[in-house]
């Protein structure tokens, strides 16, 4: 084949050394706009996958590359005046120039012209000569935007300003260094890439670089300012730039998240950051870059694979692998971006925050890299959860939390979870086993599923109910069970379906009207859920007082039936949640309208109950953080000030759900999904939070406690099918001071010690 190779970085040189290396035939010519030894950047970072994929395609680079690397265990994290440094994280660096002029020289060996200062104007007629045109040329890719249409590119300009520079220091650890100054905080991205050379990125907000006046000053003046910052990290060495052809603060940049929906048109082929780029936080670029093309010539030089099937398996493949990284990514970047979020944080916790913020790292991955220093958060967790009387080393997921005069066993709770079995709102033999059995199975705290106020207030006519003194004597019974056989607490959530009432159950059909006996419901206004419910009644001050006294009534009959706490339930589209959000809530009276006035009943709702309910005892209110409906609905900002409202109203907790109230949302699925919302709640309101959302293994139980992401953790899917899951992840972790009924401490002992076998005979096999 004829092939362009537009730009010669790493992305385009690499696929020519591949491409040559599988066909010595192709006919590659490499174009690049630049003069030889021009290049912006200094260090790039590699994994040890990558470094065994560049082997496995072309040893002879590989092994020049490898033998030139800057090798690093150490990441330090300077912050309120300590240096916490974790280890065990084996970086890998080398200068972005001499990888350059290594793959210049492999490319040449193999008989590809390189064409310097070339002109490569995507209008050229010249490029339809080729059979293939490679457009690796970056992330400001002339041909990419060019055909930005043909290709579906969407282009996200993050918030953060920052700027890359080099200098003579060189750094023995992969650094992070905070500063807090007068005009906001400031930080740095520091690492060794060469013997006397290192990276060094300053970032910052937008806000706090205008107020330093980076905005006004020219280079020289501008990385005079960055020495004098952090100059007790340079000692005496100064800050270079290798982009003096930029005036003024152009040096300065946003980073660009790139996604594209279509690789290619036409003869014409993106690659590396070309179709796609990941923050420099991550340190991931180049190694896109590279395995995209080692990845595309593979696919290309398939025997009798047609164009198009190859484009579809190159895309297929490594645009999972881009999807991946660009999450990871994504959660990186906002990190560095809502920094101020964490700075109330001890210095310990805010390093573990740091490393484990794109989730590519857990709590298990960290006891790999550097047990001692894993041990020491651990340590940290357990002293800061029990007030001083203990530093045992243990998983976070099993100490202890207080919420008022009630202290929670262990921070895994089973979530709220509709069961649709009750007969007139009376739970019966499936809800006592349903609820004891996840007592006993290890958790520290029990939600009983949304249990209405009144009949009318129900989902389903299978939903749970306290309404009626037959109610509170079935209550008892479980509640009794649960207080007699486990640690457990249990708490009961309290709610009303409004608009989405008179349903079906949950495994019939999802919010399906009833075929028949349908109820009338009511909400804050006429909005049905969907075309195919009824149209609700609006709520007069009548009906909105009678609800109020309702849910007033079934707390004082949980009161009777010993509940250890009492959760409202404002989420999902139910009737409090349908006042919150503007999507439902269309009045015009006092009750509607701005924020301020859609919060006023639920809150007027909650300060009843919380009256209600002895003082001594927590509440908890569930809310829906997004309604994944942009500005239109509500909003993660929104949710703040509604936590906020909740808590100054008396809440101890709030759990952070999101989603479910309005028939249009489009949420953002993934593993601990709605855990930055509960993130945000908790460390922007400073209260605390419950986060809920497929969550399902220990490690991301311990990763979201010990990066203080939450206070408690809510498992609904996996409880469903694992009662005792508490138990099994103790015992997979080998911790022992968990409560275990009597009856089963036999079954416990050889859960733990089978898995301690597998987990050791897995270990040997990785050694």
């Amino acid at each position: 084949m004829k092939i362009a190779c537009v730009g010669a970085g790493p992305a385009g040189l690499y696929f020519a050394i591949s491409m040559k290396l599988r066909d010595p035939s192709h006919d590659i010519i490499v174009f690049e706009r630049n003069a030889p030894g021009v290049t912006f950047g200094w260090g790039v970072v590699f994994s040890d996958q990558t470094v065994e994929n560049l082997q496995a395609n072309d040893p002879k680079s590989a092994r020049i590359i490898a033998d030139e690397f800057a090798h690093w265990d150490d990441i330090d994290v300077h912050f309120g005046g300590e240096t916490i440094t974790s280890s065990g994280h084996g970086f890998i660096g080398i200068g972005r120039k001499r990888l350059l002029e290594i793959l210049q020289d492999r490319t040449r060996e193999l008989g590809v012209n390189i064409e310097f200062n070339a002109e490569c104007d995507p209008a050229d007629a010249k490029w339809r000569e080729y059979d293939l045109v490679i457009a690796s040329d970056g992330i400001n890719s002339r041909f990419r935007d060019a055909y930005a249409d043909a290709f579906g590119v969407d282009i996200d300009v993050r918030a953060n300003k920052f700027v890359w520079l080099g200098t003579s220091k060189v750094f023995d650890a992969f650094t992070f260094a905070f500063e807090k100054t007068e005009h906001g905080w400031i930080w740095a991205h520091a690492y060794r890439f060469a013997p006397d050379c290192s990276t060094f990125i300053v970032e910052c907000s937008e806000e706090t670089w205008r107020n330093f006046g980076f905005d006004r000053m020219e280079q020289a003046e501008a990385i005079a300012a960055c020495e004098k910052l952090f100059a007790k990290y340079l000692d005496g060495h100064s800050l270079m730039s290798n982009a003096a052809h930029l005036r003024g603060s152009a040096a300065w940049l946003n980073f660009r998240r790139i996604k594209c929906e279509r690789w290619s048109t036409g003869n014409v082929i993106l690659l590396g950051d070309a179709a796609h780029t990941a923050h420099f936080s991550v340190g991931s670029g180049t190694k896109l870059a590279l395995e995209d093309a080692i990845k595309l010539a593979d696919v290309l030089n398939r025997p009798g694979l047609s164009l198009e099937a190859a484009m579809d398996e190159y895309v297929a493949e490594r645009n999972l692998e881009v999807l991946k990284l660009q999450n990871s990514a994504r959660n990186s970047t906002e990190w560095f971006e809502t920094l101020e979020r964490y700075t109330h944080f001890e210095p310990l916790q805010f390093a573990y925050s740091l490393l484990t913020r794109s989730q590519r790292i857990s709590h298990e991955n960290l006891r790999l890299r550097d047990r001692e220093w894993l041990e020491g958060v651990e340590r940290w967790f357990w002293k800061r959860a029990t007030e001083g009387r203990s530093n045992k080393t243990a998983p976070p997921m099993f100490a202890p939390f207080k919420l008022r005069e009630m202290i929670v066993e262990n921070r895994v709770t089973v979530s709220p979870m509709a069961m649709y079995s009750a007969v007139d709102g009376t739970p019966n033999d499936f809800h006592f086993v349903h609820y004891g059995e996840r007592a006993i199975g290890g958790a520290g705290l029990v939600f009983t599923e949304m249990t209405c106020v009144s009949p009318e207030g129900r989902i389903s006519p299978g939903c749970t109910g306290m309404w009626n003194a037959d109610h509170v004597v079935a209550w008892k019974r479980i509640v009794d069970f649960v207080h007699a056989n486990s640690k457990a607490k249990i708490c009961l959530q309290l709610g009303h379906s409004g608009a989405k009432g008179s349903t079906r159950v949950g495994w019939e059909e999802d919010n399906a009207p009833l075929p028949d006996g349908n109820w009338p419901v009511m909400a804050a206004s006429d909005v049905a859920w969907s075309p195919v419910n009824q149209v609700p009644m609006p709520m007069t001050r009548t009906d909105m007082d009678a609800v109020r006294d309702q849910f007033v009534a079934a707390v004082r009959m949980g009161i009777e039936a010993g509940f250890d706490m009492v959760e409202l339930h404002a989420a999902h589209g139910y009737l409090l949640s349908g006042f919150l959000t503007p999507l439902q809530n269309k009045r015009t009276d006092e009750y509607g309208g701005s924020l301020e006035n859609r919060i006023r009943y639920p809150l007027e709702v909650f300060a009843a109950m919380r009256d209600a309910w002895p003082a001594d005892k927590p509440m908890s209110v569930r809310i829906s953080a997004t309604d994944w409906a942009g500005e239109q609905g509500i909003t993660p900002d929104d949710a703040v000030e509604i936590a906020e409202a909740f808590a100054h109203g008396g809440a101890d907790l709030i759990d952070v759900s999101a989603g479910q109230t309005w028939t249009g949302a489009q949420p953002v699925y993934g593993r601990m999904f709605q855990t930055p919302f509960s993130d945000k709640l908790r460390n922007e309101a400073r209260l605390a939070t419950m986060a809920v959302g497929n969550i399902y293994e220990p490690d991301h139980a311990n990763s979201i406690l010990a990066a203080g992401r939450a206070d408690l953790v809510a498992l609904a899917r996996p409880h469903l099918i694992d009662p005792f899951w508490t138990l099994r992840a103790a015992a997979q972790l080998d911790y022992r001071d968990v409560h275990v009924p009597p009856q089963y401490l036999n079954g416990m002992s050889q859960l733990a010690r089978n898995l301690k076998r597998e987990a050791e005979a897995a270990a040997a096999l990785r050694v």
